[in-house]
């Protein structure tokens, strides 16, 4: 009788879609401000058989806000954009051109709480760079101008798809959090579209996949159940890329558990 109960009770678990949290940039839409988010994000999430909730930076305004949202919230995602973070973020002088003062100030007051939370956070570009910044690192300001380093920007010559093709490999680091989930893979062909990256990480972080320069391409938080940021973007074509698919299933599945945990300890 208990083996039957607890087949039935792992199905309804099994079934619950989690809810996850996608950070937005700042634009302009009919000379209006607005937040958007590009739909290849959202299609990642609901592809992983999980929700997303678009977070407003107004959030980062209001006292116990970011507190209050993540208590219905199983997961959070930081997507890319073209803007950059500002340097002062990371204790350098000079003026952005690409700003977004406002997703500057949600990401890293959300991603503070969320991992403090034990939150399951999944970050792509400058996703990986808002979490190095939150965590006490620092960034290269144009990857391309650094010594020994290649250009890992995407040709804007080529057609809109033909950018996201796979650009060059990463190697994993052996005994890490990307090395257990993608255990049939020591390296992999990926994407770049990105000028800035990871250059000091904080103790809180550990390196997961390098580039063929010895450009940080992955990062994880030490001790937390499932905090992961890529510099390529995994998002796209999501369901067909088989690193892409486990990764994505990977962040759902630890967004579920965890759900199932605190479920349990309300009980």
């Amino acid at each position: 009788m208990g083996n039957i109960f607890s087949t039935a009770s792992a199905g309804k678990q099994t079934s619950y879609r989690p809810v996850i949290g996608v950070v937005m940039c700042e634009n302009t839409v009919d000379e209006n401000p607005a937040l958007t988010v590009h739909e290849k994000y959202l299609d990642a999430i609901f592809n992983a058989d999980a929700l997303p909730v678009c977070l407003p930076h107004e959030l980062a305004a209001h006292d116990g806000a970011i507190d209050q949202i993540l208590r219905g919230l199983d997961g959070i995602f930081l997507t890319g954009s073209p803007s950059n973070i500002e340097p002062h973020q990371y204790g350098e002088e000079g003026v952005e051109a690409l700003a977004d003062p406002g997703r500057d100030r949600l990401s890293l007051q959300l991603i503070r709480a969320t991992l403090d939370k034990k939150i399951p956070l999944f970050a792509a570009c400058r996703g990986l760079q808002e979490l190095v910044v939150a965590t006490g690192g620092s960034l290269y300001r144009k990857v391309q101008e650094e010594p020994g380093f290649m250009d890992h920007r995407e040709d804007t010559s080529l057609p809109h798809d033909a950018q996201y093709d796979p650009a060059h490999p990463v190697f994993i680091e052996p005994g890490g959090l990307l090395s257990e989930l993608l255990p049939d893979y020591q390296q992999f062909q990926v994407n770049s579209l990105h000028g800035q990256g990871a250059k000091r990480l904080g103790a809180e972080l550990a390196v997961e996949a390098r580039a063929p320069d010895n450009l940080v391409e992955a990062v994880s938080v030490r001790g937390h159940p499932f905090a992961l940021g890529v510099q390529w973007h995994p998002e796209w074509h999501s369901l067909t890329d088989p690193v892409s698919r486990q990764l994505f299933n990977a962040f759902i599945a630890a967004c579920r558990k965890g759900h199932q945990a605190r479920s349990a300890q309300e009980e």
